[in-house]
This record gives structure tokens, sequence and C-alpha cells, in this order.
């Protein structure tokens, strides 16, 4: 929608806020990533959408990679900001109690968060062309990573990760998204002792007993 420039009471126009108009900017261009990918992209896109002239977004950003880059970076940093607040109301959890909430947070990223999930996966994609996007990438699995591991062991916590961003990759690029039931049992099968193998060390001690 635009943002007039010009107070709505007499001609004097209002001063410009740089800041604003790059925040104004910046979550214009997460919006075109979600609706078009990175590959759809452009100074003009994110202008149209922001509601500012095309010079504001190429004074402000030079190339398509200043915008990619600024737009991913906030992407993250707000999803860092999320984790701790989540870790924070929610001091202890058990395995179970774990898997039941994250299979919560993943089911919203098929619906009132598949924007925001969507731009998170798009920065994978464009990692692969563009090593420049891809600390980013590692800082989205670190932040996942640290959050987990309030609740659970390091190795744990990384393999859940990675289930995290497969589940939802395959649900929101796939023909269907996983049912709810679907997402927690894998879950489960990451994050609690696998009920069908036995305890570790218990297979090294049946072997030396036979």
């Amino acid at each position: 929608m635009p943002r007039p420039d010009a107070t709505a009471t007499g001609s004097t126009p209002r001063r410009r806020d740089p800041k604003r108009r790059i925040a104004e900017i910046i979550a214009a261009t997460e919006r075109v990533i979600a609706a078009r990918g990175v590959e759809g992209l452009t100074h003009r896109a994110v202008a149209e959408e922001a509601g500012v002239p095309l010079g504001a977004t190429t004074y402000h950003f030079a190339t398509k990679d200043d915008l990619l880059h600024a737009a991913l970076q906030s992407a993250v940093e707000r999803y860092g900001a999320y984790l701790d607040e989540w870790v924070s109301l929610r001091p202890e959890l058990s395995a179970e109690q774990l898997a039941v909430l994250l299979a919560d947070a993943l089911m919203k990223c098929f619906g009132p968060w598949r924007d925001q999930q969507t731009v998170e996966l798009e920065v994978y994609l464009a990692a692969l062309h563009r090593p420049a996007l891809r600390p980013i990438v590692d800082r989205y699995t670190e932040l996942t990573t640290r959050a987990l591991a309030n609740y659970t062991d390091p190795l744990t916590a990384r393999a859940a990760a990675a289930a995290s961003t497969g589940i939802t990759l395959g649900g929101l690029a796939g023909t269907a998204a996983p049912t709810r039931g679907e997402v927690e049992d894998m879950l489960r099968r990451v994050l609690l002792p696998n009920p069908d193998l036995p305890a570790p060390g218990q297979q090294d001690s049946t072997e030396k007993t036979e």
C-alpha cells in the first residue's frame, strides 16, 4: 500500500525518515521474495510493493544482491529473537512435550507463517549459487540448534533442526503438507528413543557375549 510523504493536513511535506524508509523497503523485499521467489526479486517490484519511488530502492540498495542480503539478514534476526522468547517462556520441557510443541510450530509454517517460512527456505536455495548467503543459512541452523539444545543433547538438537527444515521444505514444495500427526510422529522418532532399537551400548554387550 502506498505510504504518502505528505501529511494529511495542508501541503507541508513530511520530513522523510531514512531509517523508516529503509525498514519499509526491507519489509517489502521480504514480501516480494515470499510471493515471487528470489528470481522474481527486482528493484521495481520492491518499489511497487513498498509504495515508494523506484529511485528510493536503488538509492539505499544499489544492487539486487544488496536488497536480498538486507531482507534475509532482517528475517534471520527476527527468527533469532522469536526463538529466544520461545525458549524463555518454556525453560523446561520433556522430549515428549518438545515434540508436541515443535509440531505445533511447524504446522503454522503451512498456514499463518507460510510467507515467513518461504523466505527462510528461499535462503537455502539461493545460497546454492550465492556463497555470500551461506553464512545466513548457517545462522538459521545455529539458532535452531541452540534453541533445541536447551532441551536435549547437542547431536539430537542438530538432528531435530535438520528434520524441521526437511519437514517444512517438503510440506511447502510438495503437493500436500503433512498432517499434524505425521509431523509429530517424525519429531518423536528424532527426539525420543526408538523402542525398536537396542539402547546405546546394549548391542555391543550382546555381541561380546555371543
